[in-house]
C-alpha cells in the first residue's frame, strides 16, 4: 500500500534576505526548484511584488528597520508553521570612499544593514532552530571580509565584523545542532557596484577633498558604468548559490566557502606576507 500524501515529509525551509536581484534572487529561485519552501525577502515592496509574480513567496524584510525584521520572520514562522531549517542572511551595500570622507553617520548606518540586523535576525531564528535540533545559519561575507582594499573602509568593517562574531558564534553553538558557516565570495556580478554609487551620492563629500583625483579620475567612473566589462576572477551568482546549497545540506557543511580564485588567492597572500608585504600589494589592487 502507497504512504498518503499527507504522511509525505514536509519541505525544508529557507529564509532569505537581499533577494531583489543577484545573489539572493538567484539563490531563491534554486531552492525553489529544489522543492524548498522559499521565503525571499527585499527591502521594498515594489521588489516583493516583482518577487511574487516570479512565484516566489516575498516579503518586506529590511535589515536597518527593528520592526520589520521581527514582522519578517513572524511572517515566515506563520507561513511555514513554526519551521526553519536554514536562514541566509545575504542583503548588504557598501559606501564606497575613503575612511577619512566617510561620515561616521553612514558608518553607524552601513553597519545597522550588514551587520546589527544580521545579528537581530539570526536571534529570532535559533530559538526555532534549537526546538528542532538544528539548523544552518549561512552568512554572506567576502574576500573583503578578511582582506581589507582601499576605499572599501566601511564595508570592510562590516565584514571583519560579522566574520569575528560568526567565529565566536560557531565555537559557541558546537554541540547545538546549528552550523554556523561563512561563504566568501569574490567578484560576483551583482547590482552592487550600482547599489554602493546611490550610498556614495547619499553620504559622501568629495570635491575639494585631499583625494578628489582619485574619486573623479577612478571611483566614480567605475560606480557609473552600465553594464561594465568583467571584472578579473568574476563569476556570476549561481557560483554563491552552489556554495549555499552546499552548505545548507551536506551532512558536515564547511565553516568557510571560499568562491573566485580571488577569494583564494588573497587568503593564500594573507598567510603567506607580512602585513607591510600585504599592504603593498592591496595598495595596487
Amino acid at each position: 500500500m502507497s504512504p498518503s500524501s499527507s504522511s509525505a515529509a514536509p519541505p525544508k525551509v529557507i529564509l532569505i534576505t537581499g533577494c531583489s536581484s543577484g545573489i539572493g534572487l538567484d539563490a531563491a529561485l534554486r531552492f525553489k526548484d529544489m522543492g524548498w519552501q522559499v521565503f525571499a525577502t527585499c527591502r521594498s515592496e515594489k521588489d516583493c511584488a516583482k518577487l511574487i509574480k516570479m512565484g516566489l513567496e516575498s516579503f518586506r524584510l529590511d535589515y536597518e528597520d527593528e520592526a520589520s525584521i521581527e514582522a519578517g520572520f513572524n511572517e515566515a514562522m506563520t507561513r511555514s508553521g513554526g519551521r526553519l531549517d536554514v536562514l541566509f542572511n545575504n542583503g548588504a551595500y557598501g559606501i564606497p570612499a575613503a575612511v577619512e570622507d566617510l561620515p561616521t553617520d553612514a558608518l553607524r548606518q552601513i553597519f545597522e544593514a550588514n551587520f546589527f540586523g544580521w545579528h537581530h535576525l539570526t536571534r529570532l531564528a535559533l530559538p526555532v532552530m534549537f526546538k528542532a535540533g538544528g539548523g544552518r545559519v549561512i552568512q554572506n561575507s567576502s574576500v573583503l571580509g578578511f582582506a581589507a582594499l582601499k576605499v572599501r573602509g566601511a564595508y570592510n568593517a562590516t565584514k571583519f565584523a560579522l566574520e569575528g562574531l560568526t567565529d565566536t558564534m560557531r565555537i559557541e553553538l558546537h554541540g547545538s545542532g546549528v552550523h554556523m558557516v561563512l561563504v566568501e565570495p569574490g567578484p560576483i556580478r551583482t547590482r552592487i557596484r550600482e547599489n554602493s554609487y546611490l550610498q556614495f551620492q547619499k553620504w559622501i563629500t568629495w570635491k575639494g577633498t585631499r583625494l578628489e583625483k582619485l574619486y573623479r579620475g577612478a571611483l566614480i567612473p567605475r560606480l557609473k558604468q552600465d553594464n561594465p566589462p568583467k571584472d578579473r576572477f568574476e563569476l556570476m551568482p549561481d557560483a554563491v548559490t552552489d556554495a549555499v546549497v552546499h552548505a545548507a545540506t551536506s551532512t558536515r557543511p564547511r565553516i568557510r566557502y571560499r568562491i573566485t580564485s580571488a577569494t583564494s588567492i588573497m587568503m593564500v597572500l594573507k598567510r603567506i606576507t607580512s602585513s607591510r608585504g600585504f599592504d603593498w600589494i592591496a595598495r595596487r589592487v
